[in-house]
């Protein structure tokens, strides 16, 4: 009969090395993806502009500061470092699940059995005791053979969670960094449009001094005097808006930074500001393998290729050994009387799944679905960074354009102010042409800000959509 068993047990076991000869899990093969060779604007880039870490490409010392203190102290950055310690631990985890397990148990029992029983009339017969007492202390190791790879499938999804949660972590980095660029830009924007209107009230005060002057020799009429004060107060009108825009972007910077609202430093003049954008060439699928979230994507597809694996080996049947070496006794003074305490025990098992109520099939097919979803979300990510890159060249010369105009109309308008103030000093316009001009320039110097602040913002959104600035 025990040969029977062995014969049984050895044969099962020659089978199912066999069968482990077959690979379970397939290997990752990189998604064909099928990037173009350009992008559709004319404007190229190379991945040494892009290489620039971001406290070389953002030359404002304030900036700088104030991006460092974002780093350190923003709570979502708190956050993804935590759950990178999580995936740490995974990690490390997975790397000893070929190591075998070994148990130790020491426990000491006693029961009382009915004196009505065989049990216990014979336990006090023979020990001279109303109960048992049962002392023990065993030693114990398993182990499963890893025939089908399972540890490392297990290590490579653990790997590759690791790898994708610290491209998140650089991602969300990246993010924070263009945020608070972008708010610090927006603040400036705010101080040039204050200023501005400052302008214009201070140009407004000098049309109305004149005009009451020339109202007091009855050359013109009160209705001269009620429309230039109506334009100044369309210039003093921008004045508590921008303020109160102002406080608002002080305060959301801060929270961005970690820190309760309070006013931000910063520089005194957004026209001196100058932002590089002179990206030359580069081929796509080179600088978009930068960005953190193509990478964290492709991460995703690895770890569910990994999974998909995992749950096909559990289909198929696991071999383990354990063995056990106790010390037992009924009797405290004997417990560790050795050998005659000594207990061993040896199992080999050999446990195949039969039948399981379709649990195991349907895993491994959830975890296929899942990760033919990963390759799709895969592609729609770097198809909506290609697209990032494209926006943002497209907003960049856009603005910039439309910057040259209104910079040529600027000098044009500030002539014309000029002039209609000089020829409405001798008479030659009205007071009519006068507040057109003023109006038009005070239009076109705040058009002229939001332009310049568009085309900060886009050479910010161009140099994160391209995986710039991330220190790895």
């Amino acid at each position: 009969m025990r040969k029977n068993i062995s014969t049984i047990f050895l044969t099962s076991l020659a089978t199912t090395i066999v069968l482990a000869s077959c690979v379970v899990g397939k290997k990752y093969t990189p998604t064909s993806l099928e990037i173009p060779d350009k992008y559709r604007e004319e404007i190229t880039l190379t991945a040494d502009t892009i290489l620039l870490p971001w406290r070389t490409f953002f030359k404002d010392p304030q900036l700088v500061t104030l991006i460092e203190k974002a780093l350190q102290k923003n709570n979502d950055v708190s956050v993804a470092l935590k759950t990178m310690e999580q995936m740490d631990l995974a990690m490390q985890q997975a790397k000893k699940s070929l190591l075998p397990m070994v148990q130790a148990t020491v426990g000491a029992n006693r029961s009382y059995p009915s004196k009505n029983s065989l049990n216990g009339s014979l336990t006090e017969q023979f020990i001279g005791t109303k109960y048992i007492d049962d002392f023990s202390a065993s030693l114990g190791i398993s182990w499963e053979a890893d025939i089908w790879r399972k540890a490392k499938m297990q290590k490579d999804q653990a790997l590759a969670n690791y790898f994708a949660q610290k491209e998140n972590l650089s991602a969300l980095k990246t993010r924070i960094i263009s945020n608070v660029a972008q708010a610090y830009y927006n603040l400036l924007s705010l101080d040039a449009q204050l200023k501005v209107a400052k302008q214009n009230v201070e140009l407004s005060d000098s049309t109305l001094a004149m005009m009451h002057l020339q109202y007091n020799s009855g050359l013109i009429n009160s209705v001269a005097i009620g429309q230039t004060e109506a334009q100044k107060k369309t210039a003093e009108l921008i004045i508590p808006l921008a303020k109160q825009n102002i406080t608002v972007q002080e305060n959301a910077l801060s929270i961005l930074c970690g820190s309760y609202p309070d006013a931000i430093s910063r520089a005194s003049s957004f026209d001196s500001f100058v932002l590089d954008d002179s990206f030359s060439a580069g081929v796509p699928a080179q600088l978009l393998s930068r960005r953190p979230d193509v990478k964290a994507a492709e991460y995703a597809v690895i770890a569910l290729n990994a999974k998909t694996g995992l749950a096909k080996a559990n289909m198929y049947p696991s071999i383990s050994l354990s063995a056990q070496i106790t010390a037992n006794s009924y009797k405290f003074n004997q417990w560790f009387d050795l050998p005659g305490s000594l207990a061993k025990n040896l199992v080999a098992n050999l446990t195949a799944p039969i039948f399981q109520k379709g649990a195991l099939k349907t895993e491994y097919k959830t975890a296929l679905i899942e990760q033919e979803k990963a390759v799709i979300q895969f592609r729609q990510t770097v198809l909506n960074a290609v697209s990032e890159v494209s926006d943002a060249m497209a907003k960049s010369k856009g603005a910039s354009d439309r910057l040259a105009l209104t910079h040529e109309k600027g000098i044009i308008l500030e002539k014309t102010t000029r002039d209609a103030l000089l020829l409405y000093n001798s008479g030659m316009a009205t007071y009519l042409e006068v507040l057109t001009a003023q109006n038009s320039r005070l239009q076109n110097d705040l058009e002229s800000t939001n332009i310049r602040l568009e085309k900060f913002n886009s050479v910010v959104d161009l140099y994160k959509s391209l995986g710039g600035g991330v220190e790895q």
